[in-house]
């Protein structure tokens, strides 16, 4: 199945609320605890490194913006990850706080794509943003990553059985692997096929 052709341009690198661009498209946010592998799946989908892989689990501290040009244009929002110790208190606090205030206020915000990494399902983190997130009645998608870490034959199995678990998740959650590019196109046609369904009329979202 051939890819989708995806241009992703810098829009903007935010560290508070007022640095958050004004635009009129719609956004789709991907979330996902540190080292989930989200980075890498940024830059797979696009086909471009836009967002940097780093050693060390944590790194991002900023919300980033990216105009996404296809199809169907839409603003691309990299959230920090969470559930990352090695920070300081004050920094933890001042990290939640910025996400809260985007999730909570951002009137362009879409759906949010909940990575999850599928060799250890939903862990408890991953639940409280899924229940938070749920309450604010923002939809959500989940997408496991790093599938080529679990054999073919296994990997049916264990999406059933977390979807036995309990999860939340608009639709049957999505594989993928950034190391093999399973799952990157079905993950592009699924986001194309949401913003045109669920949100015909862009202006809508100013």
């Amino acid at each position: 199945m051939k890819g989708i052709a995806w241009q992703a341009e810098l829009l903007a690198t935010s560290f508070n609320i007022a640095q958050f661009p004004e635009h009129d498209l719609p956004e789709i946010a991907i979330a996902g605890r540190s080292n989930v592998g989200k980075s890498s799946l940024l830059n797979t989908l696009v086909n471009q490194k836009i967002a940097h892989v780093a050693s060390k689990p944590g790194k991002t501290r900023s919300i980033n913006f990216y105009r996404i040009k296809g199809p169907a244009p839409f603003v691309l929002v990299d959230l920090p990850g969470y559930g990352y110790a090695a920070r300081s208190k004050t920094e933890l606090k001042q990290w939640g706080k910025l996400i809260e205030a985007y999730l909570t206020r951002r009137k362009q915000l879409s759906l949010v794509i909940s990575l999850v990494d599928f060799r250890h399902g939903l862990l408890e983190n991953d639940r409280l943003l899924q229940e938070w997130i749920s309450l604010q009645q923002i939809p959500v998608q989940i997408v496991f990553t790093k599938i080529d870490k679990i054999s073919r034959g296994n990997r049916k199995g264990l999406l059933h059985k977390y979807i036995r678990e309990g999860l939340k998740s608009l639709d049957v959650p999505l594989l993928t692997s950034s190391s093999t590019k399973e799952g990157m196109v079905e993950l592009q046609r699924y986001v194309e096929r949401y913003l045109t369904s669920h949100i015909p009329d862009s202006e809508s979202h100013i």
